[in-house]
């Protein structure tokens, strides 16, 4: 249902069913089953949880899951009853995401064209430096979701392209501008990629996404780009810890709204179905109208 119906990506799905795999296991120890667990079963499901050292956003999570399966096995008339229904979890509470100012961006996004541009590396060296700074453009010029990024089509990078057309959760398509860093990042990436595979009869070059390889997916993995990054950090100072494609794309959305973009607009550029979960960066609207008053007000103190 949740894929067929709702559309659920793959992380989601495995989210899921972990979590619901992990309820089955305790239900089973009581003698419990999905079909006639109570809600005190539930409770004790719960319970066991926060005995286990989970963090109330797990927990939450794990509610979560289980209201859905519930719902479900009501709804399809596999129970007579929901006993999820009236099971309250922690409230969960939603943190500031980590930020790059944007000097430590112009720090990677420099360093990885100084590390594309070096003059002495074969040509494989540098297709993968050129591809990191490609990926890092493209990344912090449209605020991708890693996954739509590692998966972009070949045909993402035409010269005339102003826009790319995206394909997100639920699989639904939008629209996401591309300015001239990015598209240049672009047409030096392809470059070396000719470069590195010419002569060969059957290359990565001849596959239908931007950013190909040899595994399973046919193209580069969110881990793999971000092991690539953490590198790069390292390599330009900055705490690798505090450096992943999502920081990115928290940092795409926080420096559009400092400089007084639209919550609205952000939501639609980073796909965001319901406003409230653009809402978590609020804090940097606040930031900038206090920053407004205080500067512009009358009767601020000088």
């Amino acid at each position: 249902m949740l894929a067929a119906e709702q559309g659920a990506g793959d992380n989601t799905l495995s989210a899921y069913r972990g979590d619901l795999e992990d309820l089955s296991q305790f239900l089973g120890r009581a003698g419990r089953s999905f079909s006639n667990a109570a809600t005190q079963d539930l409770r004790d499901y719960l319970a066991d949880l926060d005995t286990r050292g989970f963090k109330s956003s797990s927990v939450a999570r794990r509610l979560s899951s289980m209201r859905h399966l519930f719902r479900f096995l009501l709804n399809e008339r596999k129970r007579a009853d929901d006993p999820a229904a009236i099971l309250s979890g922690p409230k969960r509470a939603r943190g500031l995401p980590k930020v790059l100012s944007i000097g430590d961006v112009d720090r990677l996004l420099t360093k990885a064209k100084d590390l594309a541009s070096l003059s002495d590396q074969a040509p494989l060296q540098r297709l993968r430096a050129t591809r990191l700074s490609c990926l890092l453009e493209v990344l912090y010029a449209t605020g991708l979701r890693v996954s739509e990024l590692v998966a972009l089509p070949v045909s993402a990078a035409r010269r005339d392209a102003r826009m790319l057309v995206v394909r997100g959760k639920g699989n639904k398509e939008r629209l996401v501008p591309l300015n001239e860093s990015a598209k240049q990042a672009m047409a030096d990436y392809l470059a070396a990629m000719g470069e590195a595979h010419e002569g060969k009869k059957k290359s990565l070059a001849a596959s239908k996404w931007l950013f190909p390889s040899s595994g399973e997916s046919g193209h580069l993995t969110r881990q793999h780009f971000a092991r690539d990054l953490k590198e790069l950090a390292a390599t330009a100072g900055l705490p690798p810890r505090i450096v992943s494609p999502h920081v990115l794309r928290h940092a795409f959305a926080s420096h559009l709204l400092h400089n007084g973009a639209d919550l609205r607009i952000v939501q639609t550029l980073l796909g965001h179905t319901d406003i409230s979960t653009t809402q978590i960066y609020t804090h940097v609207v606040e930031e900038r109208l206090k920053s407004l008053v205080r500067d512009l007000h009358p009767l601020a103190e000088k």
